[in-house]
């Protein structure tokens, strides 16, 4: 049967953007912020949880991970459908599962319930997510895609350091017995607005009817090694007893057989899971590896900073999700102009960023080791504030860099694979800084400023990481050569045009 590309839709032509797409963009990036918000604004709730419904820590733990895990293994099966059948109809199915299943989260009788209520939602959001992005890469051209990407990450920051206060206010308001209940419920009138806003306001695209069959063992080979490096990760991050390092091994194995398949499929004629072309494209394997390394460093931040203030200082959760206002104002106003910037400065832009965000980090980590007493948080203002200036440059930024040559036929498939990457360097950033935390605690005998200043001095380590891997991709040349993937140039994003 012929393939009908929804490349060839009114939204994708050259000089006819859609007039609805900002209308658009604005019920995307409330679903958006609405799923990431779900990954923090928890972490505050789970003493509520473990008082209220009798939860044990094991429960409370996988309550976070679980979520993790599952989005993680959802997201590149749901771009390749919002990429083939539409993304209208995806956006708008995952948008009412997440709804649903968030209402079940909140009704749990007891924690067994909650814990796979929160699987659920995990894939929810996992099938949402990639629709975002590829509304983003499909409605928008030029300079503008650079602002929407820059809102975007505006939301992903917003959202990260919002949720710890979010989740104290509701804690405060309802009470501890029973206000991580009401941090559930708040999803669903954010949920029922942006689902009646996304029916009216988001443009259909047309389905890829391509006659060929749905890429079923690169899905199986695929979410096996997803899973094969989260659960390592999610176990270390847990303190487990024994940690299941082998499966690392296991994730290398399926890796390569998902290559080679991948690889078969498509030679065969038939429509691979992940296009491997993407791959060779600079700028989407240069973009999806920094921006992996980098969730993996600042994602420490938040979490260790949390857990001090409200242990080692007893802080409330209100206190202690408020001391992150700093990094999210500051990221949400660079990450605006950032996302205009883009195409003046290019990847230079993103690695001054990242250069803010390890200094920021250290910053921190050297207050909290010299300024173990007090007000802490009115010496952490100065740290957070520069780190958030940062962080705004990055991300949203980052991501326009890693999609630039990228169709928006497979933009959803290749958004999956980026959002993928960034939910194994969160859960490494994760397990990395609550291991080095609670490790240094016990060794040195609950002295919260020395555990805490270590984890972040690790935390700006691996930023470090991902500022080598960015100026590498700038000062390494890059080879001429015709590109696998169909090019949109827009510019060039090594430095000014």
């Amino acid at each position: 049967m012929e393939e009908r590309s929804s490349q060839h839709s009114p939204a994708d032509a050259p000089g006819a953007p859609d007039p609805r797409r900002w209308r658009a963009l604005a019920v995307c990036l409330i679903a958006g912020f609405m799923t990431l918000l779900d990954v923090s604004i928890v972490n505050v709730a789970l003493p509520s949880m473990q008082r209220g419904l009798g939860a044990s820590p094991a429960d409370v733990s996988w309550v976070i991970s679980g979520y993790t895990l599952t989005f993680g293994l959802a997201l590149v099966p749901a771009g390749k459908l919002g990429d083939v059948l539409g993304r209208k109809p995806m956006f708008l199915g995952g948008l009412a599962f997440f709804a649903a299943v968030s209402a079940l989260c909140a009704l749990s009788p007891n924690p067994t319930w909650l814990v796979v209520a929160r699987l659920l939602q995990g894939v929810a959001g996992g099938l949402l997510n990639p629709q975002v992005i590829g509304m983003i890469q499909q409605l928008f051209r030029g300079p503008e895609r650079g602002r929407a990407f820059g809102l975007y990450g505006a939301s992903i920051a917003i959202s990260t350091a919002v949720g710890p206060l979010a989740g104290g206010l509701l804690i405060q308001a309802a009470g501890v017995h029973s206000g991580w209940r009401w941090v559930f419920l708040v999803n669903l009138p954010i949920g029922l607005l942006a689902l009646v806003l996304g029916v009216v306001c988001l443009p259909r695209t047309a389905p890829r009817r391509t006659g060929r069959a749905l890429d079923l063992v690169g899905v199986v080979l695929l979410g096996g090694a997803v899973a094969a490096v989260l659960l390592p990760m999610i176990e270390q991050e847990q303190r487990a007893a024994s940690v299941r390092w082998w499966l690392f091994g296991l994730a290398a194995g399926l890796l390569v057989g998902f290559v080679a398949w991948e690889t078969m499929w498509r030679r065969t004629g038939r429509d691979p899971l992940v296009d491997l072309s993407l791959l060779r494209a600079r700028s989407f394997s240069a973009g999806g590896t920094v921006g992996t390394v980098y969730f993996a460093g600042y994602t420490g931040l938040l979490l260790v900073l949390t857990l001090y203030l409200q242990q080692g200082h007893g802080y409330s959760a209100l206190q202690a999700g408020a001391t992150g206002l700093p990094f999210a104002l500051g990221s949400a106003l660079t990450s605006t102009l950032g996302g205009r910037a883009v195409f003046r400065f290019g990847r230079p832009m993103v690695i001054a960023g990242i250069t803010a965000v390890a200094l920021g980090l250290g910053g921190t980590a050297a207050v909290v080791g010299h300024h173990p007493h007090g007000d802490i948080w009115l010496y952490v203002l100065g740290p957070l504030l520069l780190a958030g200036l940062g962080s705004g440059l990055v991300i949203g930024p980052n991501q326009t860099l890693a999609l630039a040559d990228v169709p928006p036929a497979r933009s959803g498939t290749a958004a999956a694979v980026l959002q993928t990457g960034q939910r194994i360097g969160t859960s490494l950033g994760t397990a990395v800084a609550a291991t080095l935390f609670y490790n240094r605690l016990a060794t040195t005998h609950g002295d919260f400023p020395h555990a805490t200043s270590h984890s972040l001095y690790a935390a700006a380590a691996l930023t470090c990481a991902a500022l080598l891997i960015a100026t590498a991709d700038l000062l390494v040349p890059q080879r001429q050569k015709a590109p696998a993937v169909p090019r949109q140039p827009l510019m060039s994003f090594r430095g000014r045009p």
